[in-house]
């Protein structure tokens, strides 16, 4: 019968904690010293940059806290993080577990009667007088009679010595004791299976139960449930897009089709209830100061989003602090500038929340609305005329585009008025400008895989090819290429388009040597941004939405040294059910700058299979199977149609056989 004992030494419980922290500790090491992302450039403008010191500043970096002179205590105190205590204190614990475990006696030694007598060779290389030779030895040495007891070494301890040697001795000379160590492993015999349980015997004394008790009750009873509630009820309180539950019954209670940009902004705006606590959202007076001047440049405006977003206190403070962002309002307490930085890091979530009601409806509108919200939070800029955009270059305010360029339509022309001014902000103009986002549609088109037109209720792919113009001033002459490089470079481009349109891949894989756009231009947006662009397909007479759009990034710099500057991207829906044209509009929307929309538009032929040729129709159809064959039998069984015999095969194959029946009869006539 198997015994059990438990742990009294710590030993096995000491293995268990070792490979545990072993296995939490050296993957969560290695992914400390795993090298940094590789960062991408930004807007080398000296707004962007003085932009990025000041983020930089937010973040606990050994460079900020400690200047060009380091101290010990300063790079602890800097590079420190939770991690770091962790990391540290498990691999102290680690240690001190390891030197335990390789210091432990181990209660489970194979016995070894060669070991304790101190011989080193085997049972059949050594004689049974040797072994009598070296006991009589060991007897002289450590016979109790003439060992004298010390401080280190026991009267018990020296007894217990010689008894084991004098049982090794037996365990080598006695046929008994010997056989007992062969078939046992023991010279006692045979002894009863001990299993050992890896808890310390303390654990389960009777009087430390109350104390075990009273742990597990906390750990089980009170804080894993507690944490699974937490875990659970906040989860309920989120929808899949990472919002309060309550923002987006609000979203879609309040967002309408014919929605303006100020009802849009004050539905947006009614998250703030929800999304920010209430404890932060008491008033302040520079809060009342910030909202009168908000009340002096946005005039009516802002009273109309006010009305649309609600009065309580986290409304209108979120409001206020995002209406001073749009207005590029300085704000001089830091507690209110940090809450305006979370508020705004927070707007991308809250926006592709909103973005999802309106796109779920098929609203055209509204869903434009939102996504060019994005731009203008991204900018600092509120809605206005088409010539605003310009306030997106750097150093330039709202109030001098009139002044410094009155004429101008475009940003190419702005600078150039800047360049004959002799503006002191051109050379930033025109950094920014060499990273600009606006995007130009090489080509549009819809395709059908194996298909040269486009049927009824057909998958259809949009594949739109994207590229980003250089600046007239980095712009490339392109070459002109002869008949031979040009019919390579259209066959090499039809290969791509089709192995791109058979791929599940939703953008075209870039090649390692193309040019990106890197960090967005947005001296005012509180972090580091990279550009997107919304892939829209709308029908503006229906104000609807034909497919839901798809956000792409990574979109190449023109270089019309390859031969493939531009990258594909496919959306994927199904064919209307009718047959006729459908005109439709593509639109690239994005989400970094203000009025850099592109558009175009874009026509969808639906026709019948009928009005194929007849030669085409056949390489499609199905033929019916055979009367006479299986499928056919069971085609007929369920009342469709199958191919029939022809009769006058077999009537000439019946006249044939009789025939042959005759000849063969008179051919025997003959004979006789």
């Amino acid at each position: 019968m198997a015994q059990y004992h438990y742990d009294e030494a710590g030993n096995m419980a000491a293995y268990f904690l070792l490979t545990f922290l072993a296995l939490v500790l050296v993957p969560t090491t290695l992914m400390s010293f795993r090298p940094p992302k590789k960062s991408l450039s930004g807007c080398q403008c000296q707004p962007c940059i003085e932009q990025r010191q000041r983020i930089s500043s937010l973040k606990p970096t050994l460079k900020k806290k400690c200047g060009p002179s380091l101290s010990i205590h300063a790079v602890l105190s800097a590079n420190t993080t939770y991690r770091t205590y962790f990391l540290v204190a498990g691999w102290i614990l680690l240690g001190f577990v390891g030197y335990k475990v390789a210091n432990a006696e181990l209660e489970n030694k194979i016995y070894d009667p060669f070991e304790i007598l101190g011989l080193r060779v085997n049972t059949k290389g050594t004689a049974e007088k040797d072994i009598k030779s070296h006991y009589k030895k060991l007897s002289k040495l450590y016979h109790p009679d003439k060992v004298k007891a010390t401080a280190n070494m026991t009267i018990e301890a020296i007894q217990n010595r010689f008894v084991e040697i004098t049982k090794a001795y037996k365990a080598l000379t006695d046929e008994t004791v010997r056989e007992n160590l062969e078939k046992y492993g023991n010279p006692d015999g045979r002894i009863d299976v001990s299993m050992g349980i890896a808890i310390p015997k303390w654990i389960v004394e009777g009087k430390n139960n109350i104390w075990v008790l009273g742990f597990y009750g906390i750990i089980f009873g009170g804080a894993l449930p507690a944490l699974v509630g937490r875990w659970w009820f906040g989860s309920r309180q989120k929808t899949k897009d990472g919002i309060n539950a309550s923002s987006a019954a609000a979203f879609f209670k309040t967002l309408k089709e014919e929605s303006s940009f100020e009802e849009v902004l004050g539905t947006f705006a009614k998250a703030f209830r929800w999304e920010l606590s209430v404890q932060k959202a008491a008033s302040s007076p520079e809060l009342n100061d910030l909202e009168k001047q908000i009340e002096e440049r946005a005039d009516a405006k802002y009273h109309e989003v006010k009305k649309v977003c609600g009065d309580d206190a986290p409304r209108r403070k979120g409001l206020i602090l995002l209406y001073a962002h749009l207005l590029r309002l300085d704000i001089q307490s830091s507690i209110l500038r940090k809450e305006q930085r979370k508020i705004l890091l927070q707007t991308p979530l809250l926006l592709n929340a909103l973005l999802n009601i309106a796109t779920s409806r098929n609203w055209l509108s509204p869903s434009l609305t939102v996504m060019r919200l994005h731009a203008y939070i991204t900018q600092a800029l509120l809605p206005g005329p088409r010539r605003m955009r310009f306030a997106q270059l750097p150093g330039i305010k709202l109030e001098e585009i009139s002044t410094l360029a009155p004429k101008a339509t475009d940003l190419r022309e702005f600078e150039q008025a800047l360049v004959e001014k002799h503006d002191i902000r051109i050379l930033d103009v025109k950094t920014a400008l060499a990273k600009w986002g606006r995007v130009e549609i090489v080509d549009a088109a819809f395709k059908v895989i194996g298909e040269r037109i486009v049927t009824p209720s057909s998958i259809v792919f949009l594949v739109v090819k994207l590229r980003i113009p250089p600046p007239p001033s980095n712009s490339v002459q392109e070459k002109e290429l002869d008949v031979d490089e040009t019919k390579r470079r259209i066959k090499f481009n039809d290969e791509k388009d089709e192995e791109f349109l058979v791929s599940r891949k939703e953008a075209e894989g870039l090649p390692p040597d193309n040019f990106l756009p890197g960090w967005v231009h947005a001296p005012y947006w509180p972090g580091e941004r990279k550009p997107s662009w919304w892939i829209v397909l709308g029908d503006e007479k229906s104000n609807r939405v034909v497919v839901p759009p798809m956000k792409v990034t990574d979109i190449p710099f023109a270089q019309p040294s390859h031969e493939r500057d531009y990258r594909s991207y496919k959306i994927q829906f199904q064919a209307p059910q009718n047959v006729g044209v459908f005109t439709w509009k593509v639109r690239l929307v994005s989400d970094s700058f203000v009025n850099e929309d592109t558009s175009r538009e874009i026509t969808l032929k639906i026709e019948d299979a009928s009005t194929l040729p007849n030669d085409e129709q056949s390489e499609d159809e199905i033929s019916d199977p055979d009367e006479d064959s299986i499928a056919g039998q069971m085609a007929a069984m369920r009342g469709g149609a199958v191919k029939k015999k022809p009769v006058d095969e077999e009537s000439d194959d019946e006249s044939t056989t009789d025939d042959d029946e005759d000849d063969h009869t008179s051919s025997d006539s003959d004979s006789d």
